[in-house]
């Protein structure tokens, strides 16, 4: 027997930040006929009955907000996750009730909250306790944004922010910011470390967009250059997430070889040229590197 639909009373909240209230059953019409419910509870069925299909659903709603779109209705919800509007109202409803989601009456988006979830498994990595101290004196020793980062399928996702004491760079990244991995330098990193069938799946998986014009979108241009960067040990992008904006990144490995994090230094591009990047920055950068894997040896 299925579980008895939501009351109005029990899904109406206040947002607290204006004081207006927010009738969730008017929104979304909880109490009122409408499309059938996708099955939302139990296994998948057809695979592996040890696999819980309504939290992989869960996760298609999640993945939906991005830096382009931090904000969504819940028809484009619905029409970007593939749910149906039914199953993508509880779901954001849901997410709402516990606090990783928040909405206007219209629109939803998430909360820092739901950072919690992620940063929490990567930044309890003894890793960033070792790195944060060693690239906050890159940063104050080159003068410029210092970040560690991870791969999250085909996006970065960066854990470890240090910021040099007389520069700033607003590049809009922060804690829990994730980026394209493909025009990025540290992205392109970290996806060196990828096996070369786990490359080409990325590579056939994502839809490189021109974010400036020099961004390369190219996918066979992008192998290569993914390829050097494994040759070579380092990246450097100049200008393709963002007019100005230059980077140098390296890897951090394990015992094993195997390429586990990486870590970046930004700086403007009046300010910073590629020639300073290859001569002054990047054996600091790489110093930095080994300090820290040794550190995890230790």
């Amino acid at each position: 027997m299925s579980p008895p639909r939501a009351s109005a009373a029990a899904v109406r909240r206040i947002d607290k930040r204006d004081g207006a209230a927010v009738d969730f059953a008017r929104l979304v019409d909880l109490d009122a006929p409408g499309e059938p419910d996708e099955d939302e509870g139990g296994t998948r069925t057809g695979g592996d009955r040890d696999i819980v299909g309504s939290v992989l659903r869960a996760f298609d709603v999640l993945k939906v907000f991005s830096r382009s779109k931090p904000r969504m209705t819940l028809s484009e919800v619905a029409e970007y996750s593939g749910l149906s509007r039914a199953s993508a109202r509880r779901f954001l409803l849901t997410f709402v009730h516990a606090g990783y989601m928040e909405t206007d009456g219209k629109r939803f988006q998430p909360t820092p909250k739901l950072l919690e979830l992620g940063y929490a498994v990567v930044a309890g990595s003894g890793l960033w306790d070792v790195a944060r101290p060693l690239l906050s004196e890159l940063s104050q020793s080159l003068g410029e944004s210092c970040f560690g980062a991870v791969l999250d399928g085909n996006e970065v996702l960066y854990v470890v922010h240090a910021q040099g004491a007389s520069r700033f760079v607003n590049v809009g990244i922060r804690v829990g910011s994730r980026l394209p991995a493909y025009c990025t330098s540290i992205g392109r990193v970290l996806l060196s470390g990828l096996s070369d069938d786990a490359l080409e799946q990325v590579l056939a998986d994502i839809r490189p967009e021109p974010h400036t014009a020099r961004t390369v979108t190219a996918k066979a241009k992008l192998r290569s250059l993914i390829e050097q960067t494994r040759r070579v040990g380092w990246s450097i992008v100049e200008e393709e997430l963002e007019v100005g904006l230059s980077s140098i990144s390296a890897p951090i490995k394990a015992r094993d070889g195997s390429i586990i994090a990486a870590i970046n230094v930004c700086g403007p591009s009046p300010r910073v040229s590629v020639d300073d990047l290859r001569v002054r920055f990047l054996p600091e950068l790489l110093a930095c590197a080994d300090r820290i894997e040794r550190a995890m040896r230790d």
